[in-house]
Parts: structure tokens; C-alpha cells; sequence
């Protein structure tokens, strides 16, 4: 029997409650650092997350009706008060709702790779989304990425490296949830280890100079 799934209005948001700029402040009740992960499948770096950082905001974006459903009964169980999600276009949301220098971490764990060539231009780590995530990160703020897909690594890297003046690379840190020969132990993670696939990895942080 599946599960049944509980909407929790205190965790999720809507962009058309949402006017102009998101005050993070205001969303969070309170101040602190802001992290958004884009693509939150079934909420499982962010429930670890949350309850290893509790002084920590997170956002987490996601599109597929079915895992942010998922992701909002597990977080809302978990009464998680540092989490909140919507349902959402991620390049859309950051350039239409996230202010300039309010991120302090971005989270793009396994991102459909559209392998097939005539649908690369539907990744979400393009030069133009590159440029959303600067303007809306914070100087030392940075930017973490997982991938199973080679391909779509090599043009990860393409587009950081477009960026050098800007962008320096930093350790990658395996994350709160993350078991023995992980890095950030979600679903998918799993699932292509035991596929032993190779897991690409790469953080970069905002250098410091004049604002975007």
C-alpha cells in the first residue's frame, strides 16, 4: 500500500502567494544563513541536513509533482523548522524571487543529465543559470555539485572555469547523511554506487570582489 502523503502548509511555499523579491527573514522567522538545494528528490539531503545544521535555513526546490509531494510529508513529520520547499522552475524562481547576495550555499545533487545531445540545452548548469547562482550568492558563498553523468560533468566544469575570475575551487566535504564511500547519501547516490557508477563531484566558492 503506498503511503499516504500529508501536505503540511508550514513547510511548503507558493510562488503565487510570493511577491517580487523573497525575504528570507520573513519566510524563515528569523535571520541566518540560507542554503538552497535545487532538486530535492525525496527530501533526503535536506532532512540530514536540517537536523545537523538546526541553525541553518534551507530552501529546496523541485519540480516533480510526486518528490516534493514525498518531500513535504517527510520533512513536516520530521517537524523540521529550518525547511521549507516549493514546487517550482528553479531558474525561473532565482531569477524572479531570490535577491542578489542572500545565498550562502547552492546544492545540485544528480541533475537530470538530459544525455541526449538535442536536449542539453534543458541542464540546469548552463551559463545562464551560472550567472542567476553568482548574483544570488553571497561572496564566500558556494556552490556544490554531484553528477553520475561524465558528459554533463565535463560542461559543469566548462562553465565554472568561464567563471575562474569569480569562482575558486574548494574541498567537497561529504555531507551530514553521507555513509562510508558517500558524499551526499541521497537516493540516487545510492542507487548508482550499487550500479557502481562513477560519482563526479565539485565545489567552488564566490571569491571576493565587486558585487554582480
Amino acid at each position: 500500500m503506498a503511503r499516504f502523503l500529508r501536505h503540511w502548509p508550514q513547510v511548503s511555499l507558493r510562488t503565487e502567494d510570493l511577491s517580487g523579491e523573497i525575504d528570507f527573514v520573513h519566510v524563515f522567522g528569523r535571520s541566518g544563513t540560507v542554503h538552497i538545494e535545487i532538486g530535492t528528490g525525496k527530501g533526503t539531503f535536506l532532512l540530514n541536513e536540517a537536523r545537523a545544521e538546526p541553525g541553518v535555513n534551507f530552501l529546496g526546490i523541485e519540480w516533480a509533482s510526486k518528490y516534493y509531494r514525498h518531500s513535504v510529508d517527510r520533512i513536516g513529520r520530521w517537524s523540521l523548522s529550518n525547511v521549507r520547499l516549493i514546487r517550482t522552475d528553479a531558474a525561473g524562481f532565482l531569477a524572479d524571487f531570490v535577491p542578489a547576495d542572500s545565498v550562502d550555499c547552492f546544492h545540485i545533487y544528480f541533475p537530470d543529465p538530459w544525455p541526449k545531445r538535442r536536449h542539453h540545452k534543458r541542464r540546469f548548469v548552463c551559463p545562464a543559470n551560472m550567472e542567476q547562482l553568482l548574483r544570488c550568492l553571497k561572496v564566500g558563498g558556494s556552490i556544490r555539485v554531484v553528477t553520475d553523468h561524465a558528459g554533463y560533468f565535463e560542461q559543469i566544469q566548462k562553465v565554472v572555469a568561464a567563471h575562474s575570475d569569480k569562482l575558486e575551487k574548494v574541498e567537497f566535504f561529504p555531507t551530514a547523511g553521507a555513509e562510508c564511500g558517500e558524499w551526499v547519501g541521497t537516493n540516487f547516490e545510492r542507487k548508482y554506487l550499487k550500479e557502481q557508477r562513477p560519482i563526479f563531484c565539485l565545489a567552488v566558492r564566490k571569491k571576493n570582489g565587486k558585487a554582480i
